[in-house]
């Protein structure tokens, strides 16, 4: 009897695990909980259910806690890393991907080994405003935003980190977002480069965030007066974010590390991708 095929792909770190939707035989909630665990899984920020098409995939993302969310920017390049990889893709080529949040297009700009650069276009920030919120017994200004998904932006000094794991829950979990929403702490350090620190929803802490990056990038054109085109520079490393007048465009790395099968109860073989 063969275990159920996975796929583990990371960008900057914010790891995937990429599943074919029609051999998944349980809830999607209840396996990315078991297959994502980093202790009795095989360990992951998320759980993709997809469906390979030409030159595409469908897309359904599930939260290493077993959320939904409607896209993942690093997710999205997770996968049509894997298109890239099952379809012998080359640079110029169009990746055209089904997600939650409608259809996302990307353009493959260079392949080395099992690694793929590509610049994905996201699409328009939607209800882009700044507000103030109650939180732990003080007042916050965040830039509150949709990039495919729920962001709240608090633009200045990163947080020290026992400020952060206080603060980064409470606002994911905070009333004023009923469905959670990702949360990054922006600072401008210059012009065209902006760092963060990102508590994602249904995750925590992580690495990076495409689609958090994104978001940090407009908040900080919007009201921190950064240029439209940045560096945005997370813990794993640098992602290019350009806020054109037809969207967001997002160039970055995905790699994929590791192909293999689940058998559940922690069993997993794989062959390591050299």
């Amino acid at each position: 009897m063969s275990g159920l095929p996975v796929c583990k792909a990371n960008a900057y770190g914010n790891d995937f695990l990429l599943v074919p939707r029609n051999q998944a035989r349980r809830g999607a909630d209840r396996l990315a909980k078991h297959m994502c665990d980093r202790h009795r899984g095989i360990g992951a920020d998320g759980l993709i259910l997809y469906e390979l098409q030409d030159r595409g995939a469908t897309m359904e993302l599930v939260n290493a806690d077993g959320s939904p969310s409607e896209l993942s920017g690093n997710g999205l390049r997770c996968l049509a890393a894997l298109v890239a990889r099952e379809q012998k893709l080359e640079p110029g080529a169009v990746i055209t991907v089904q997600t939650g949040a409608g259809v996302k297009t990307l353009e493959l700009l260079a392949r080395d080994r099992q690694a793929f650069t590509f610049r994905a276009a996201l699409g328009q920030p939607a209800d882009l405003r700044e507000v103030k919120i109650p939180v732990l017994g003080e007042t916050v200004t965040a830039s509150v935003l949709n990039m495919g998904n729920p962001q709240c932006v608090v633009l200045g000094d990163l947080p020290a980190q026992d400020r952060f794991v206080r603060l980064g829950p409470a606002l994911s979990t905070h009333a004023m977002f009923p469905a959670g929403t990702n949360v990054e702490f922006a600072k401008v350090e210059a012009p065209d480069r902006v760092r963060i620190m990102i508590w994602e929803r249904g995750v925590g802490p992580t690495t990076s965030s495409g689609t958090g990056s994104s978001a940090s990038a407009v908040a900080a054109a919007a009201h921190g007066g950064a240029a439209k085109s940045v560096d945005v520079v997370a813990p794993g490393g640098t992602q290019r974010v350009e806020w054109r007048d037809d969207g967001v465009y997002l160039t970055g790395w995905a790699a994929i590390v590791l192909d293999g099968e689940w058998w559940g109860a922690g069993r997993f073989a794989c062959a390591e991708i050299t």
